[in-house]
């Protein structure tokens, strides 16, 4: 899985590329959160328009990024996911966890909403 991370206002969006399954992936994806974090970069968006596929690992890896970043004081949403990810992410009721958004500026205006 690749991992670019760019800003768009007060949001860093990390978008992803490939399959969200654990491994070498899992400690990189954390490793990123930890230095938004220490950065006091605290609005996430987490973009899974190119994610192919993702499995249990993967969501235990979501959960943990965003119990971390809430627990810092932050908030963490999804963007883009598929209909398969949405479809995953309804039959786990991590739908219910996550904010899932169908465009970046929804996402992006979703962190001055919330305030």
């Amino acid at each position: 899985m690749k991992i670019t991370q760019r800003e768009v206002g007060s949001a860093a969006i990390l978008d992803l590329n490939g399959k969200l399954t654990g491994g070498p992936d899992a400690d990189a994806f954390r490793d990123v959160f930890k230095s938004l974090l220490e950065q006091n970069k605290k609005h996430i968006i987490v973009n899974l328009e190119k994610v192919s596929w993702i499995n249990s690992t993967g969501l235990g890896i979501l959960i943990h990024n965003y119990n971390t970043v809430r627990g810092a004081g932050g908030d963490m949403v999804v963007m883009h996911a598929s209909e398969r990810i949405e479809s995953i992410l309804y039959v786990t009721k991590l739908n219910l966890l996550f904010k899932s958004f169908n465009s970046e500026d929804e996402a992006v205006r979703s962190f001055t909403a919330a305030r």
